[in-house]
């Protein structure tokens, strides 16, 4: 069962990503923005920036999108963006972390709060349920670029803390710090990943039957459809037989 809550969440997301294309460009664009703006806007020379352009890659953006991006930071023009987490409980007392890049608190979080209330669910407190939650690098790599061992011995070989591997593909997992140089090495030895970014990942997961997955993913849509939310995290899993209902 570990798999399914991962899975499903990829599998939503990547339905979100084809219906909103455009926006989803737009937030991987502010990722890059904010990231040039607090370092350097040479990605070899700053890891966050680094995994944003990569993050972005992967997901198609391009390149020209990626470079005014990277010069609207340098330009001196850029918006200043808080970064603000929230926390709350959606349906079925799933824990939901929202993380936002924002120009006006007030606006986000009245958004963010009216949002999980519409849903069914209910904004916390800072802390609230991000203790049930781990900071980790994610790395993902397709089934076929290689066999469970060899994957699991190349991420050994690159310092990764765990690897999930499954018909689906294998997933990396990695301290947040050492995210930049685990995916490097990875690259050097089995090419371009999927997708590396920093996930929360699950300390545990809460399975859902129809009604309620219907109802978390609602929620989470709405969230996704904020312009100012960056991600949204839950800690549910389903079954394949729920995921194909969905």
């Amino acid at each position: 069962m570990a798999g399914h809550s991962k899975w499903a969440n990829i599998q939503h997301r990547k339905g979100r990503q084809d219906a909103a294309r455009s926006k989803l460009f737009s937030k991987l664009a502010k990722e890059i923005t904010v990231a040039a703006k607090m370092g350097d806007p040479d990605p070899e020379k700053n890891p966050r920036l680094r995994l944003s352009v990569k993050e972005a890659k992967s997901n198609s953006v391009p390149k020209d999108v990626i470079e005014r991006a990277i010069k609207k930071a340098t330009g001196g023009d850029a918006e200043n963006y808080d970064e603000i987490r929230y926390e709350g409980y959606g349906p079925g007392g799933v824990a939901v972390m929202v993380e936002a890049m924002t120009d006006n608190r007030n606006r986000t979080a009245s958004n963010v709060r009216s949002t999980f209330t519409k849903n069914g669910g209910n904004l916390g407190e800072t802390g609230s349920v991000s203790f049930m939650f781990d900071r980790k690098g994610e790395i993902i790599y397709p089934a076929s670029v290689a066999d469970v061992d060899t994957m699991m011995e190349a991420a050994i070989e690159a310092g990764a803390e765990d690897v999930e591997s499954s018909d689906e593909g294998h997933v990396i997992y990695t301290a947040d710090t050492d995210l930049n140089e685990v995916s490097t090495a990875l690259e050097a030895a089995l090419g371009e990943s999927e997708s590396t970014k920093l996930i929360w990942r699950p300390q545990t997961s809460t399975e859902l039957d129809l009604e309620t997955a219907q109802k978390l993913f609602k929620l989470i849509d709405a969230l996704e459809d904020d312009d100012d939310v960056q991600h949204v995290t839950a800690n549910f899993e389903v079954s394949d037989e729920v995921m194909a209902a969905l």
